[in-house]
């Protein structure tokens, strides 16, 4: 399965992502793309919408569907994120 989500910046917000993915869906097939923003998993379409409350969760929304202050809230969690992946790198 594969989401499109704001907010992606570096490999730290990768590694973040992958991890956090890994603990939920209990897979290690995952792929960031840092350019598209896209997230490929390899899960069941019926988990959509787990994947999109975990990705939001972290501060990575699925493409527009927050704006105004969510999207403000959600650019704070990605740096929280992001940082979290650098530094358990």
């Amino acid at each position: 399965m594969d989401i499109v989500v704001e907010n992606i910046k570096c490999d730290g917000c990768a590694g973040t992502i992958t991890k956090k993915l890994s603990e939920v869906f209990n897979t290690d097939n995952i792929q960031v793309d840092l350019d598209t923003g896209r997230v490929s998993i390899d899960t069941d379409e019926n988990q959509k919408d787990l994947l999109v409350e975990v990705l939001k969760g972290l501060g990575y929304p699925q493409v527009d569907s927050v704006s105004g202050f969510n999207s403000t809230k959600a650019k704070a969690r990605s740096f929280v994120s992001c940082a979290i992946g650098k530094i358990n790198k």
